[in-house]
């Protein structure tokens, strides 16, 4: 079956950075648009970044563009996302999310598959 698995997520202070990483299997990696999506304790799940199937098309919330970087690496079936001057309001869940189909999606109705979550915690 399809497994999304995040790991790298942790306590970091403001300002620091973290690499976030989702392993995919049980999937042709390679057809899925994959994204990444937040929820803070308190308030719905929110968009943060999203990736073409080839890499070349990338898209971001505003709240995170030029602080985050998303990136996939079809031989190694895994999507990331660097953090960057990391601030106590990006403290969250961080859910990676797979969609089979062509063009990136800022809407998680539109994924097929979901991780488990990892927690992000950004200390003032």
């Amino acid at each position: 079956q399809v497994q999304l698995v995040e790991s790298g997520g942790g306590l970091v202070q403001a300002g620091g950075s973290l690499r976030l990483s989702c392993a995919a299997s049980g999937l042709t990696f390679s057809n899925y648009v994959m994204g990444w999506f937040r929820q803070a304790p308190g308030k719905e799940r929110e968009f943060v970044a999203a990736i073409s199937r080839s890499g070349g098309i990338t898209s971001y919330a505003d709240s995170v563009k030029g602080r985050f970087t998303i990136s996939r690496d079809n031989a190694k079936n895994t999507v990331f996302l660097q953090m960057n001057t990391l601030k106590p309001e990006d403290t969250a869940v961080y859910y990676c999310a797979g969609r089979h189909g062509t063009y990136t999606s800022n809407s998680g109705v539109r994924y097929d598959y979901w991780g488990q979550g990892t927690q992000v915690t950004v200390s003032s």
